[in-house]
Parts: C-alpha cells; structure tokens; sequence
C-alpha cells in the first residue's frame, strides 16, 4: 500500500536528482528496500510523508557520494513537464525540450544541498515549510538556499547564452 501511494513521487524525486530514467527506478527500488528496514524507527507523531521523502533523500544524496554520478542529458521528459505541457507545434516542443535540457544541466552545476532545496521548490512545487522538514533545516536556511540557487542557476544560465552568442 506504501508503495503505491508513495512510488510516483519518491521516484519523480530520485528522477529529478539522479536525471535517468533507469537510475530512478533503482533508486525507487532501493528507497523503498531502505523504508522497509527503517519503519521501526519512524515516529507516529511525525508526519509520515516528510520522514519518507526525508529518508529517500538522504539515501540519495548518500547514494550520490558514493558513486559520483553525473546527471545525463535527459532523453524522456520528466512526468511533472509532460503533464504541464501542451505543445502547440513541433516547432515550440523543441525549443522547450533544449530550454529544459540545458536548465537540467545547469542544475548538475549545483551543490547537493541547494540543488535538491532547488528541484523541491521550483519543480516539484513544495512550500518552504514542507522543504524545511524534509530536509530537516530551518526555514531561513531552506529559503536561502533557494534563494542562492535561483541566482547561482541565473548566472550560470547567462554564462551559457553568452558563450553560445559568442560561437
């Protein structure tokens, strides 16, 4: 039952962190192997929802250190873009499509912690306050990494534009 009611967004997370396709279905899989042996630690006057994404993004970013991955270019589009995007004409899918590709590689340019802080709030639509408890920080810390990664994304996306210009 936990697997089905949590699967969709414990796995758009390991998605958007792990940027394949494959990687996040692995991921999943392990988040849910980690949940399974760690219930016994959960506290029932906690939110179950936070600890989990708590716990998924913790192995992630566990995950992350111990292998190093790289995101990839993105070959599928993310379930989350799908859902929002009405594509007009080919012509206007396209250009969303390498708009999003190059906002993901950008992302990689992140640290861990204000990346994930990132991809919660502006991609996965979360408030500050459930960021907060997710990743078990206080408010003005969360709001400032968000904050920080807006401007660091800013900076890197106008570095990008400029050295296409340049070509």
């Amino acid at each position: 039952m936990l697997v089905d009611f949590y699967s969709k967004r414990i796995f758009n997370l390991a998605y958007q962190f792990a940027g394949s396709y494959e990687e996040a279905e692995d991921l999943t899989q392990e988040v849910f192997l980690k949940l399974y042996n760690s219930l016994s630690k959960y506290d029932l006057e906690k939110n179950f929802s936070a600890w989990l994404l708590t716990l998924a993004r913790n192995y992630m970013i566990d995950q992350y250190r111990k292998t190093k991955w790289e995101k990839k270019t993105r070959d599928e589009f993310d379930e989350h873009y799908l859902a929002s995007d009405a594509f007009d004409s080919p012509e206007n899918g396209m250009v969303r499509e390498e708009s999003k590709k190059i906002i993901w590689e950008s992302l990689n340019h992140l640290s861990t912690e204000i990346r994930m802080a990132v991809i919660l709030r502006d991609i996965q639509g979360k408030k500050y306050e459930e960021i907060a408890e997710i990743i078990n920080l206080p408010l003005g810390t969360v709001k400032s990494r968000v904050n920080r990664g807006r401007l660091q994304l800013a900076k890197i996306l106008k570095e990008k534009k400029e050295s296409k210009n340049e070509v």
